[in-house]
């Protein structure tokens, strides 16, 4: 019984039916992986937020460090400059590029960009996936916001952990920026080999164009190459740069963005074999705008591109056929804001012969005739003179002044219309007498037009009507854009203007006097093979044929052009009308003549000599112009005499190798000049020193206080 009973206590309790064990413990397990599985999301979460705790900020230096760039009132480029580690890197966004491209770039190398969050899960798992079929890396899996982050922080290593970064920091981009900039980011920093970063340096550099308008080769190209952008780069490894194009077109194809006539078309097109220039359009303009705002990246100008390529080739043409250190320099304004439309400083920026490097818009020298027309407009202005009025071209002596024609013949009596239109000096000479120089030069001053006198000269002579000053053609033209305004001069302006000035311009002259001037220049004598009656314009020749100026107007433009040496050295036959104004009215046919004429004011008056009021019919002076004359011997050059050849060790030089000067006659102040250049302060004395620099041919020149002049031409040696 003892034992039954023992039996029982220790039976084993009956097995449960099949199956009915097993739930408990597996959803033991599961618990147990649940567990664990959520432990480890915690501490990978844990994990993941001290990491990204740890990142420092992210820099966006990368992004905002760019070229400089000088685009034109159309935001057309005209030059780019290097950044300061020598890289171009052109301001770029997605509105510059062409949209096929930005499809292209998207269907290669990120297709969910616009739906993911910085990441995309799908493409991870397709690099994972081809890495464990291939065993080695076929596509890494990066979305376009995550090479932003690569780009932003640039590193060597290809790990799992740069990988991560960029992962936390793509994320980070998405949360700070809408998908628009991001694509920016990235067409700004993406490499294309060399010193070329972002899509617009790169289309410009491998098509010579901006990337607004792209072929299908060309845009699959440029999505090929930031991929592996210094084994690819199309002027040094042409194969691979196809190779790397054909994989892009395949993949576009595919994708339904490409015809199969376009792909094929595409592929027949070559790769670009070397890198073209960057534009450098007015490298003059361009450099002064940088160094005036140095900060700004972005400079935007008055200037037309189109144009200014276009004056800029006229320049280079017509240089062809004048001596190799010759330049020329042209500036179009646009009359009714003072904005310069184009501005060529010299024929080549990088000719040293030619000082090209120099900007020969805002070089000094002498205008010639160039200021003749601001003469006449005074006068009519001042009722001295109307253009009816008759004038004396004759012999006449103005003290010990004698004023001469260029072809040193004489007219007669002429009108003031004839005198202007031929550009006679006499006649102007004898107005500027009538107006008096000190009062023609403050009148230009006074309009904002800067003058240059030699300092301490003392009272201006009348030479001053004929060159005897220095202007700079910056300076000629905003003159000359006065009167094709009526008479109001406005500054002249690179930048264009945000609102308009609606503040009184200086007045150089009345509306009628500056239409009595446009008037009569519109009837000059235009150069060979020129049609007349287009323009009004007025050519100058400086002495010693160192300046050849013609500057004409109509109602919308003025232009203005100098050729001559930048040394200012003489030039046999650089004459105004010959070399300057075939220029001017090319120039113009470039730019398009304005056929509308010039308003006439209602009060002008337009009668012939006869019929105009009695005291404008003849020019009459009370003072004889050759009483000064009698009282005051004519100035010479005493020493040295024309043709000496001067031993520079020789006597004729002080103790100090300064050669001595001799004037006798004339009126002093003296100004002394050797080639055109003032070589003394005026002075009272006769007698004066000078040290040479070098030997050659040298013409030494005085000029008195009434702009009488005598020049010797010596050599030394």
């Amino acid at each position: 019984m003892r034992a039954a009973l023992n039996r029982q206590r220790f039976a084993l309790p009956p097995s449960p039916p099949r199956g009915e064990g097993e739930r408990p413990r597996r959803f033991r397990k599961l618990k147990i992986a649940a567990g664990v599985l959520a432990v480890s999301v915690v501490a990978g979460a844990t994990a993941l937020a001290l990491y990204i705790r740890s990142l420092p900020p992210l820099d966006l230096s990368a992004a905002a460090e760019r070229s400089a760039v000088v685009l034109d009132r159309e935001g057309r480029l005209l030059r780019p400059f290097l950044t300061a580690d020598g890289r171009w890197k052109l301001p770029v966004t997605g509105e510059d590029v062409d949209p096929r491209y930005l499809a292209m770039l998207k269907a290669y190398e990120d297709k969910r960009f616009d739906a993911h969050p910085g990441i995309d899960p799908l493409g991870l798992l397709r690099a994972a996936g081809q890495m464990l079929a291939n065993g080695r890396v076929v596509s890494g899996g990066s979305t376009l916001t995550m090479q932003v982050a690569r780009l932003l922080e640039p590193r060597a290593e290809r790990t799992l952990a740069a990988k991560l970064r960029q992962a936390v920091r793509a994320i980070e981009l998405e949360r700070r920026f809408d998908k628009a900039r991001i694509l920016d980011l990235y067409l700004t920093l993406a490499p294309f080999g060399g010193n070329l970063e972002g899509v617009r340096a790169a289309s410009f550099a491998y098509f010579g164009k901006e990337p607004k308008r792209l072929s299908t080769a060309e845009a699959a190209l440029l999505v090929a190459l930031p991929q592996s952008p210094e084994t690819r780069r199309p002027d040094r490894f042409a194969k691979a740069a196809r190779k790397a194009r054909e994989r892009v077109l395949e993949r576009i194809g595919q994708a339904g963005l490409a015809t199969p006539g376009e792909i094929a078309a595409a592929r027949a097109e070559p790769i670009p074999a070397m890198r073209h220039p960057f534009p450098a359009l007015s490298p003059h303009v361009a450099e002064q705008a940088v160094a005036e705002a140095p900060r700004l990246s972005v400079h935007r100008l008055s200037l037309d591109a189109r144009l200014q390529a276009a004056l800029e080739g006229l320049a280079r043409e017509r240089s062809l056929g004048l001596n190799p250190q010759v330049s020329i320099a042209i500036l179009a304004v646009d009359n009714e804001t003072g904005e310069i439309r184009a501005s060529v400083g010299g024929v080549d920026y990088f000719a040293a012969e030619r000082a090209g490097a120099l900007d020969l818009t805002r070089a000094l020298r002498s205008p010639g005739s160039a200021l003749k027309p601001f003469i006449y407009a005074l006068a009519f202005d001042n009722g001295i003179a109307h253009p009816e009025t008759m004038l004396e071209d004759r012999p006449a002596r103005y003290g010990i002044y004698t004023p001469e024609n260029f072809d040193m013949t004489f007219q007669g009596m002429v009108s003031a219309r004839k005198a202007l239109q031929l550009s006679l000096n006499v006649p102007a000479v004898e107005l500027l007498s009538a107006l008096g120089p000190q009062r023609f030069l403050s009148r230009l001053r006074d309009a904002g037009i800067t003058i240059a006198l030699p300092k301490e000269s003392g009272a201006p002579g009348l030479a001053v009507g004929l060159g005897g000053l220095g202007i700079t053609l910056q300076d000629l033209t905003r003159a000359y854009v006065g009167l094709a305004r009526g008479g109001a001069t406005v500054p002249l302006r690179i930048r264009p203007q945000a609102m308009p000035d609606n503040s009184p311009a200086p007045r150089l002259v009345d509306p009628v006097a500056a239409w009595y001037v446009a008037d009569t220049l519109i009837g000059a004598p235009p150069p060979l093979n020129a049609p007349p009656g287009r323009i009004a314009y007025k050519t100058g020749t400086s002495y010693g044929y160192r300046d050849a100026w013609a500057v004409g107007f109509d109602r919308r433009h003025t232009i203005g052009v100098w050729v001559g040496r930048a040394d200012n050295g003489a030039v046999p036959g650089l004459v105004g009308r010959a070399v300057a104004a075939p220029i001017l009215f090319d120039a113009f046919a470039r730019l398009g003549i304005d056929p509308r004429p010039f308003p006439r004011p209602a009060d002008a008056i337009v009668a012939s000599t006869g019929h105009l009021p009695p005291p404008l019919r003849h020019l009459r002076q009370d003072v004889p112009k050759t009483v000064t004359a009698m009282a005051t011997p004519a100035l010479k050059l005493a020493f040295p005499p024309d043709g000496a050849r001067i031993d520079l060790s020789a006597a004729a030089l002080d103790g100090d190798g300064r050669l001595n000067l001799k004037a006798a006659g004339g009126a002093p102040p003296y100004t002394w000049l050797v080639d055109g250049t003032p070589v003394t302060a005026p002075q009272r004395r006769r007698e004066t020193q000078w040290r040479p620099s070098s030997k050659g041919f040298l013409r030494i020149s005085v000029v008195d206080a009434t702009g009488a002049s005598e020049s010797v031409s010596v050599r030394l040696q």
